[in-house]
């Protein structure tokens, strides 16, 4: 497989790649089928706030996708965090997650990064086992409380 990784957005948060952004969507919502109608206006708004987004093709089609974005929390230092992590339905355990994962590691470390964080639904036995084996731990858990 001759995967190619590319960022949608520039280091200011901004699309450079609209075509790509398009193309990512389909992947993007097997993990989030929820995401509104208006996928890029709202792409557009994660990424102004911070988010990023890098995508791995190949033979010209998106294979995977990967939201992330790096900070500074009181717990963690620096964190480079993943909102979102997905790899096409129809080419899962082929290598994609985990060179997003590595690209992402680097990114990371780049910017200083003292841990490379995600969070993932509890339903997701898969991702977890690929989670451990990628080298993370549970090391918390995340509560959630519905406001509207």
């Amino acid at each position: 497989m001759s995967l190619t990784l590319i960022d949608i957005c520039d280091d200011q948060g901004n699309i450079a790649q609209p075509e790509w952004l398009a193309k990512a969507e389909g992947v993007h919502r097997q993990l989030r089928p929820n995401l509104p109608a208006e996928y890029a206006a709202r792409l557009a708004r994660i990424f102004a706030d911070g988010g990023r987004m890098t995508i791995a093709v190949e033979d010209d089609a998106v294979r995977g996708v990967a939201v992330w974005r790096c900070f500074e929390d009181t717990h963690n230092g620096t964190k480079f965090y993943v909102d979102d992590l997905v790899t096409d339905a129809a080419h899962r355990s082929r290598g994609v997650g985990q060179a997003l994962l590595g690209l992402l590691a680097d990114k990371a470390r780049a910017r200083g990064a003292d841990n490379l964080v995600l969070d993932s639904g509890v339903q997701r036995h898969g991702a977890h086992r690929f989670y451990f084996r990628e080298g993370f731990a549970i090391i918390s858990h995340n509560f959630k409380k519905p406001l509207v």
